[in-house]
């Protein structure tokens, strides 16, 4: 399992468009992929999950993977969030 604490760059966060995106990005992978934002963890490849903790510009999420490719997750994940 990989964890790893990053800061949400992009313009609207994970909100509709980014998040609609980012869950794609997320099913990706054979890893379990999750996010965790002020102790509630959500399942990073359900729309609804990531859409219920609101996840806007500037905050501190921390995403987790668990699996075969947990590494290649967490990289292309962190970059996503991270672009401006």
């Amino acid at each position: 399992m990989v964890e790893r604490l990053i800061k949400v760059k992009l313009p609207a966060g994970l909100q509709a468009r980014p998040a609609a995106e980012f869950v794609q990005e997320a099913n990706r992978f054979t890893s379990h992929v999750f996010i965790e934002k002020n102790g509630k963890k959500v399942n990073a490849k359900s729309i609804m999950g990531l859409m219920s903790i609101a996840v806007t510009k500037g905050e501190e999420i921390t995403l987790i993977a668990d699996g075969t490719d947990e590494e290649t997750a967490i990289e292309r994940l962190t970059k996503f969030v991270s672009e401006t």
